[in-house]
C-alpha cells in the first residue's frame, strides 16, 4: 500500500507541473480522475484489510462498538 501511496503522490506532483506548465485542461483531468481512481483502490485494500483484522479482533474481544464505527465509515465512503 505504501508503494501505491508513493505513486499517488507522484501523480499529483506531476499535476501540479502540468498545471504549473499550463498543460491543455483535459489532459490535467484525465490525470486527476486517475489519482481518484487509485485512491480508490487504496481505500477498498485499506477497508478490506481493517474488517478482516481490527474489526475481527474487537469483535472478538467483545467490542460490538466497532461495528457502529464501520457502519459510519462505509456510509462516509460512499457518499
Amino acid at each position: 500500500m505504501l508503494n501505491r501511496m508513493k505513486r499517488i503522490e507522484g501523480q499529483i506532483r506531476g499535476i501540479s507541473r502540468m498545471i504549473q506548465e499550463d498543460v491543455y485542461c483535459d489532459d490535467i483531468l484525465h490525470q486527476f480522475m486517475s489519482v481518484e481512481s487509485a485512491i480508490q483502490g487504496v481505500k477498498k485494500t485499506l477497508l478490506e484489510a481493517h474488517v478482516k483484522s481490527c474489526v475481527v479482533e474487537q469483535i472478538q474481544n467483545g467490542e460490538l462498538e466497532v461495528v457502529d464505527e464501520l457502519m459510519t465509515t462505509i456510509r462516509k465512503m460512499t457518499k
